[in-house]
């Protein structure tokens, strides 16, 4: 395992060259760290305490790309590779594995489930590539079982801390390939309107708050696989659905605003009256 112990932390390495600055990260994080010269609060933290941060940052980033602000993107993008550095070096530190490992295992993970780019094997489309990665990730799965004596599942792997949206959609993905899936979209409306139904009944006889967050559940898990079949990524769909409830909110309030008024003076009908006049206005835009 390496620790680039040689390189130095002011940019320059102890023959005078200057660092990459992949280097110079790993340094700054490794000073960072230094029980003696560190950061009093970076050297408290562990996997546990930095991991939120680490999600914290990927959402950053996809919220970069979303507004297409891309000098924004490349800090972002920054940030993300910093908790890359910083969980290897928590790592290094307890003599498990370095961010020379963690680079070298992507290079060797991508290069097998790349057989068609850097082998013999052949894949025409990217639907053929999709299924091939799935394959190649199943077959992953299934030594790693091999090695502990257990049975591979087809839905072992999943991460539970994933967010609930998207663990729905791996889990049907996942489901669906072992045929466990409806033929025809139209069946899933159909179990939407059953879902609805449910939870109709559930209101009519004031049921429990458990039993209708259950039904809640079930019509939310039935959605995402609605999209599944319709190949819409459901975050997408629903942080797209976001914004625009965020931009026709606003302008409500800048109508209000206009007319000497506030939100919360207004009628539910008056609400409503703005509601449609902010979607009039940003149809006519489109």
């Amino acid at each position: 395992m390496t620790d680039s112990r040689s390189s130095s932390e002011n940019g320059q390495s102890t023959d005078g060259t200057s660092e990459r600055p992949i280097d110079r990260l790993i340094a700054v994080m490794r000073r960072l760290r230094d029980p003696e010269r560190g950061c009093p609060w970076d050297v408290e933290q562990d996997f546990t305490t930095i991991a939120p941060y680490t999600i914290e940052e990927a959402y950053e980033v996809a919220d970069a790309i979303a507004r297409g602000d891309f000098e924004e993107l490349r800090n972002e993008l920054g940030d993300l590779l910093f908790q890359v550095v910083y969980h290897a070096r928590m790592a290094a530190e307890r003599g498990l594995f370095d961010f020379e490992e963690v680079a070298e295992a992507a290079v060797e993970k991508m290069i097998r489930r790349h057989p068609h780019v850097f082998g013999e094997a052949r894949i025409d489309s990217a639907e053929a590539q999709r299924r091939s990665w799935e394959e190649l990730k199943a077959a992953e799965r299934a030594r790693r079982a091999a090695r502990t004596g257990a049975e591979a599942g087809a839905l072992d792997g999943l991460p539970r801390n994933l967010p609930a949206l998207l663990r729905a959609l791996k889990l049907q993905e996942r489901a669906a390939r072992v045929g466990f899936d409806w033929p025809e979209p139209s069946q899933i409306l159909d179990k939407i309107e059953e879902e609805i139904a449910e939870l109709r009944r559930e209101l009519a006889r004031d049921g429990t708050r458990e039993a209708r967050r259950m039904e809640v559940g079930d019509l939310l898990f039935t959605l995402v696989n609605l999209a599944r079949r319709l190949e819409i990524d459901p975050e997408t769909a629903l942080r797209l659905a976001n914004a625009r409830f965020e931009r026709r909110f606003r302008a409500m309030e800048t109508a209000a605003a206009g007319r000497g008024r506030r939100l919360d003076d207004l009628s539910l009908e008056e609400l409503e009256t703005l509601w449609q006049e902010a979607k009039a206005a940003e149809a006519e835009i489109q």
